[in-house]
């Protein structure tokens, strides 16, 4: 009787530990960003402008067009912002974990093994980059215009369902960067295919679900979630029907599918991590 509550508590315990050893390397890094404060602000500066051009390229559409799949531009930016930020969000605090396959593959993970600390804390603030706030801060920018030039009929769900869009959606990026970078134990060098449910993902998201086939709309909905980052919440928010004529209230799921997001991640990043191999065995 006495076995699980020791249980439970021994993981509360190493998620605190693996919550500020991360936040001791971030500081780490952090600090190094600072000494170079000219290159910081050129690199973040470059980064909000590279990402940026996804968003001109969506401008240039609508040149041509007056909607895109049956979406205004407003309309398409409210997707866009929404789904840039929850990346962006993710893509700060866990984008280092595409780096997990190089570590494998030359030996360096053994450091990390040997060290009193959970790996996962280790990988994901690894080198970390403030220069991605570049792309947080475009994304909000986007949904900052979408929001001031919709005439969208506001209710206090809707206002609630803004800030939970985001941060479940950065919940679910994040549980996609860490199965990615479990999957990387097994393929080593696999980076791109995780790059390819991350960063694919958040430019799916950017455009309206009308555009796509229905199999792959099925795919991201069911198999890999990544429409309750932005698409479910977002369509309720604008008042439109889903594709797959799913109830409305599927809407307000994205914590619950971030939640089963992580615990997916957990459980691949523990069998990844059992079935590592040091280069030197």
């Amino acid at each position: 009787m006495t076995v699980e509550p020791a249980i439970v508590f021994a993981e509360r315990s190493r998620l605190v530990e693996g919550v500020r050893a991360y936040g001791l390397i971030v500081a780490m890094w952090l600090r190094s960003t600072m000494a170079y404060r000219a290159s910081f602000v050129m690199t973040a500066l470059g980064n909000f402008v590279a990402t940026g051009f996804d968003f001109v390229t969506i401008l240039l559409m609508f040149t041509h067009v007056d909607v895109l799949g049956g979406y205004t531009l407003p309309e398409v930016a409210l997707l866009y912002g929404a789904s840039a930020t929850a990346f962006g969000l993710s893509d700060l605090v866990l984008g280092s974990m595409d780096r997990l396959g190089r570590r494998v593959r030359d030996g360096t993970l053994d450091t990390l093994l040997v060290r009193p600390v959970p790996v996962l804390a280790q990988v994901a603030a690894d080198r970390f980059a403030l220069r991605r706030l570049g792309r947080i801060t475009q994304g909000l920018l986007v949904l900052g215009y979408a929001l001031g030039t919709l005439d969208i009929a506001w209710t206090p769900l809707k206002v609630l369902v803004l800030p939970m869009m985001v941060l479940s959606g950065a919940a679910v990026f994040g549980a996609v960067f860490v199965v990615g970078a479990a999957f990387q134990f097994y393929a080593q060098d696999a980076s791109e295919v995780q790059n390819a449910f991350t960063y694919g993902g958040t430019t799916l998201l950017q455009y309206p679900p009308s555009v796509f086939a229905k199999d792959l709309v099925r795919g991201v909905t069911f198999v890999v979630p990544l429409a309750f980052v932005s698409w479910l919440p977002a369509l309720y928010v604008l008042g439109r029907d889903y594709p797959l004529d799913l109830p409305r209230w599927v809407a307000f799921l994205p914590p619950v599918v971030a939640v089963g997001c992580w615990v997916v991640a957990g459980l691949a990043w523990r069998a990844g991590l059992r079935a590592y191999r040091s280069t030197g065995s």
